[in-house]
Parts: C-alpha cells; structure tokens; sequence
C-alpha cells in the first residue's frame, strides 16, 4: 500500500525521487534562489551555517565539471549543477557541521521537486573532489560533500522502492521489532 502525507511537506518528501534526465529548459533565477535558500535556512550546530554553494550553469564549466564523474551524462545533461561545500572555516565540529550540510542539500532536494524540478545527488564525484575544487576556484577551506545536478525533468515514471519500517525500527532496545 502507498504511504501518502498529510501535509504538503510530508507530501513533497513522499514524492521526491533522484531525477538524473532533464529537459534543455534553463532554471530561472528565481528558483535557484528558492533552492539555494531552502539549503541556508537548515539547522546547524551553534547555528555557525557551515556550507557554501557554487551555482554552475556555464556549459564549459559543466563539461569539465562531467569528466569528474562515471554519470558523465546526468552532468553534462544538466541545466544547473549546485557544488555544496563544508566550509572547514566556520566549522566547529566536523561531524556535527557534515550533517548540517548534509540536511542543507536534502532541503534543497526538497525545494526542488515542490517547484516542479528534479535533481539528483551526486556523491561519487567526491572521488575526484581537488579536480572539482581545481575547476571550481575554491579555497583550500572548502571541502565538497556533494554536486547537485538540476534541471526540469524528462517526463517518464521514477519508483523508489522503501523497506517497510519492521524491517529499520526497534522500539526500545535493538531487537525488539517496532510493531507501530
């Protein structure tokens, strides 16, 4: 049986999925705002807003930005790219600012499909992460957790399959399976 959401949030989270084929349509400025301010007002430790963005959407700086990654295709077929940054900085606690950014790119993933976009999470691209950096200009302070590729999605069907939460949840103590 579908899970559906009671509220337009939990709604968007049910719906979002990783979208890695777009349409040659450009994102306007006013979404990539949205987007990018989605990111900036999670939460973080000590509230010290630790990530940085690098909006790409020059073609020269997305193909060389695609000869980082084995999904060469989902960049290059990109509109926009957003590099997200730790900024070791303004960090106090790496851990603890890893996961803000963390939480930084899932409200931008978010921001994303409720304006009708999608996007996918690139991670394997950290591999070739002082290419990245290289190409990107950054100081020696910024460490790259992750690459955004963004753009207005190819219409076709995207499934996610989830494991249903007996199979993640104890309730108390590991073991004893969340019955909920």
């Amino acid at each position: 049986m579908p899970v559906t959401g009671d509220s337009k949030v939990i709604d968007t989270i049910l719906k979002r999925r990783s979208v890695r084929e777009f349409t040659e349509s450009p994102v306007s400025t006013e979404d990539i705002n949205s987007i990018l301010n989605a990111g900036r007002w999670s939460p973080s430790g000590l509230n010290n807003q630790p990530w940085r963005f690098i909006v790409v959407r020059e073609k020269d700086t997305i193909m060389q930005l695609s000869e980082c990654t084995h999904y060469t295709k989902v960049v290059v077929g990109a509109p926009l790219l957003i590099a997200v940054y730790l900024d070791t900085e303004h960090s106090y606690n790496h851990t603890k600012d890893v996961q803000a950014v963390g939480a930084a790119i899932q409200n931008m993933l978010l921001a994303v499909c409720e304006l009708g976009l999608g996007a996918v999470w690139l991670g394997e691209i950290l591999k070739q992460g002082d290419r990245v950096n290289s190409i990107l200009e950054c100081p020696a302070s910024f460490e790259l957790m992750a690459v955004l590729a963004i753009g207005q999605p190819v219409p076709k069907e995207r499934t996610s399959p989830r494991k249903e939460l007996n199979e993640l949840v104890f309730e108390e103590k590991y073991g004893k399976v969340w019955e909920g």
